[in-house]
């Protein structure tokens, strides 16, 4: 089933706030506390959202730049439960609808640890172009046994402007979808 997106709410922060610092999701995201994420929720420029599929919440994801004057518009996070099911991929789907269609985006982007291969593979196959790297930008936890200072990682950033994602509708590569609240 495919996966729906709807605004969270206050009550699901605990939820977003376990996901978040699953250890599976932890080397691949730097973590919010509580009150960025309440704040992302009250904030007009943010666009926060449960992911769900038949009612199980299996995610969220968050925008900023929503109300941006050059529509630019990011996405922050995308963070999820379930992992090699393709609900990134069909999130992705959703959310370039949402930035292009509803939120009128000239330009959607995205920073990803250069670390997370798998991520970069998906939004490069989602249309999304590297435009360059912020070169050991975030400190990684460091793994047993090594400098306790940890270590360093690059941000790639990536991005999709509107023309393009139209192209891609044009070429059959973008289908609509159902599924934001």
């Amino acid at each position: 089933m495919a996966p729906h997106l709807r605004p969270t709410m206050l009550s699901d922060l605990a939820f977003v706030l376990s996901v978040e610092n699953d250890p599976a999701n932890r080397p691949y995201i730097t973590p919010w506390d509580r009150t960025q994420h309440e704040g992302a929720v009250r904030f007009p420029d943010f666009r926060h959202f449960i992911v769900e599929r038949e009612g199980v919440r299996d995610g969220f994801v968050i925008l900023q730049g929503c109300r941006s004057r050059h529509r630019s518009v990011e996405l922050k996070r995308l963070v999820l439960a379930t992992h090699g099911r393709g609900l990134g991929r069909a999130c992705l789907r959703l959310l370039k609808q949402m930035a292009f269609r509803d939120l009128q985006a000239h330009r959607f982007w995205l920073d990803v640890k250069a670390q997370n291969q798998r991520a970069l593979q998906l939004y490069a196959s989602e249309g999304f172009v590297e435009e360059g790297r912020l070169r050991e930008s975030v400190r990684v936890t460091a793994a047993a046994g090594a400098d306790p200072e940890g270590a360093w990682d690059s941000l790639v950033v990536m991005s999709l402007l509107d023309r393009e994602y139209h192209l891609r509708q044009a070429q059959g590569l973008e289908q609509p979808t159902a599924g934001a609240g």
